[in-house]
C-alpha cells in the first residue's frame, strides 16, 4: 500500500529521535505557557493585537514596502528586489563577485535556506559557512534543519560529538561545554577572515528603516561587525509599521520561541558604518525576496504571512512531536509548514498537497500562535484545494458513508452497536472494500462507541444533590482525622 510521504517517514523514524523531539518541544511549550501567564494579565489579548498589526502589514505592503526602501536608502543601505529564488541567488552572487569576495559567514536566515543559497554559492567557488551552532552542525552533517528555531532538535549530544570528531574538530567529547568551546574557536577565525556576512531579519520597521535581528548566540553580531559587507535576505512580509510595535513583538517572540523573557542579543541596524563609527561593514545590502509571497497574498490563505517564525506551533503540535521536521520535506516544518510550503510551491502545489492532511485539527497551533494565525482553517482550505485540483488521497476511507451516518440518528445508533464487531474482524474482512487499504496500515484501537451516551444517561438520571448536602460532604472530606 502507498501511504502519504509523511506517514512513510514516521514509520522509519528511530525511537530515540522521536523521544528527543517530543521531550524538547513539550518542555518549551509548558515553560512558555507559565511565562506568559505569569508576566501578563491577558496574554491572549496581546497576541490578538499582534495578529491585527501583522494583518495590517500584509494588507498594506504596497505602501509600506516603498516607505521602508526610502528609509533604508536614507540610512546608506542599498535595497534590491528579488521576484523569485533564482533572482535572489543571482543578486547575492553579483554583490559578492563585485567585491571579489570568496568567503561568506551566515547567521541563520530561513530565506537563504528557502532559496537554496549555500549550495548555489559553493558551486560558484564561494565558501558559505553557517555560524548558528545548530545550523553549523546540520551543515557539516549534510543534513537539514528539523525545527525553525532549533535546527538540531532531532539530535542528541552523542551524535554531535561524533560529527565534530569526524570533521576534525577534536577527539570525541559529548560535554556541551566542550562542544560549544570547540565551535567558538573554529568560528572566530572564520569571522575574521570573511569577506562578507549575511543575516536575515526578524522584523523591518517601516517608520525608521531599522532591521531587527535577534539571536541567542551572538553569531549575527559577529557576522555584522567583522566583515566589510553585510547582506540581509528578507521576506517581503517581515515588516512592522512603527518602532513602538517592537515592544509587543519582541516580548511575544522570545516567549513563544524559546520561553525567554527577552532574546539574549537584539540588533537594530539602519545601514553600513557611519563616518564616526570605529567598526562595522562598509556596505549594506538588503534584498527583499518575494518568491511566491504575492501569490499567497492574493489567495485565501494570506493570514499565514503573519508568521514571525517562532516555532510555537511546532512545539505544541501532536503530529510534529511524533514525526519531526524532516517528515515535512521542506524548510518550514510543522503546522506553519503544512500551510506555507504547499503555497510557496506554486505550480508544484500537488507535490506537497499531502502536508495539510498531516494534522489532527485539534486547534492547539492557533491557540499558541503569537500572531493568532487561524492555522486549522487554512489547513482545511488547502485540503479543499487539493481535492479540487486532484491531489491523490491514497488509502483514505470514503467520507460519504460517514456523512450519512453522522446525519441520521437511527443509522448512527445502529453503527455504534455493529461497530463492536470491528474488535474481532481482521482488516481485510471489513465489509467496506474502500477501507481495506486504510485499515491495513493502521492498528485500530478497541471499539468504545456508545460509552459516552451511556455515561450521560446515567448522569442525567441521578438526583441532583442539594447545596447544603454538597457543602456538608465537602466539609467532611476536608476534616483531618
Amino acid at each position: 500500500m502507498k501511504t502519504q510521504p509523511i506517514d512513510q517517514f514516521a514509520c522509519t523514524l528511530p525511537p530515540e529521535k522521536r523521544q528527543s523531539v517530543y521531550e524538547s518541544t513539550k518542555a518549551t511549550h509548558e515553560k512558555r505557557g507559565k511565562l506568559l501567564a505569569g508576566d501578563f494579565d491577558d496574554p491572549d489579548r496581546l497576541r490578538r493585537l499582534a495578529g491585527e498589526i501583522k494583518q495590517h502589514v500584509i494588507e498594506n505592503l504596497d505602501t509600506l514596502l516603498p516607505l521602508v526602501e526610502e528609509r533604508l536608502t536614507a540610512g546608506g543601505a542599498q535595497v534590491h528586489w528579488a521576484v523569485d529564488a533564482e533572482a535572489a541567488r543571482r543578486q547575492v552572487l553579483a554583490i559578492l563577485q563585485r567585491r571579489g569576495a570568496t568567503r561568506l559567514v551566515k547567521a541563520k536566515t530561513m530565506v537563504s535556506e528557502e532559496i537554496g543559497l549555500a549550495p548555489f554559492l559553493e558551486a560558484h567557488g564561494i565558501e558559505c559557512l553557517e555560524t548558528d551552532l545548530g545550523e553549523f552542525i546540520v551543515q557539516i552533517d549534510h543534513d537539514h534543519p528539523s525545527h525553525i528555531v532549533r535546527p538540531i532538535i532531532h539530535k542528541n549530544r552523542r551524535e554531535i560529538a561524533t560529527s565534530f570528531e569526524k570533521n576534525g574538530l577534536g577527539a570525541y567529547n559529548d560535554e556541551p561545554e566542550v562542544i560549544t568551546r570547540r565551535a567558538r574557536e573554529f568560528m572566530r577565525k572564520k569571522y575574521l577572515a570573511a569577506d562578507a556576512g549575511m543575516t536575515g531579519a526578524n522584523f523591518v520597521v517601516a517608520e525608521s528603516g531599522r532591521l531587527v535581528v535577534v539571536t541567542n548566540e551572538g553569531n549575527s553580531r559577529f557576522s555584522l561587525a567583522a566583515p566589510k559587507c553585510h547582506i540581509a535576505l528578507v521576506g517581503i512580509e517581515k515588516l512592522l509599521p512603527r518602532d513602538r510595535d517592537l515592544a509587543l513583538f519582541l516580548n511575544l517572540l522570545a516567549r513563544s520561541a524559546t520561553a525567554q523573557q527577552l532574546t539574549v542579543y537584539t540588533e537594530f541596524i539602519r545601514g553600513p558604518r557611519a563616518a564616526g563609527q570605529p567598526d562595522g561593514p562598509e556596505e549594506m545590502h538588503v534584498i527583499f525576496v518575494d518568491n511566491g509571497r504575492t501569490e499567497v497574498l492574493a489567495g485565501e490563505c494570506r493570514e499565514i504571512l503573519r508568521c514571525i517564525r517562532c516555532g510555537a506551533c511546532m512545539n505544541v503540535c501532536p503530529v510534529y512531536r511524533q514525526v519531526s521536521g524532516h517528515a515535512y520535506r521542506s524548510v518550514y516544518p510543522g503546522p506553519v509548514g503544512a500551510v506555507l510550503s504547499p503555497l510557496l510551491a506554486g505550480e508544484r502545489f500537488l507535490g506537497k498537497a499531502d502536508l495539510p492532511k498531516a494534522s489532527s485539527l485539534c486547534g492547539a497551533c492557533n491557540e499558541v500562535c503569537p500572531v493568532n494565525i487561524p492555522i486549522p482553517d487554512l489547513l482545511l482550505r488547502l485540503r479543499d484545494r487539493g481535492k479540487r485540483e486532484g491531489a491523490a488521497s491514497p488509502g483514505l476511507p470514503p467520507m460519504g458513508p460517514w456523512a450519512l451516518l453522522a446525519s441520521q440518528p437511527m443509522a448512527w445508533k445502529a453503527a455504534l452497536i455493529g461497530g463492536r464487531l470491528l474488535d474481532y474482524i481482521p482488516p481485510g474482512l471489513i465489509p467496506v472494500p474502500a477501507m481495506h487499504a486504510w485499515a491495513a496500515s493502521r492498528t485500530l484501537p478497541k471499539w468504545r462507541g456508545g460509552e459516552f451516551r451511556r455515561w450521560l444517561r446515567q448522569r442525567v438520571k441521578r438526583k441532583p444533590a442539594s447545596a447544603e448536602a454538597t457543602a456538608g460532604r465537602a466539609e467532611t472530606g476536608n476534616r483531618k482525622e
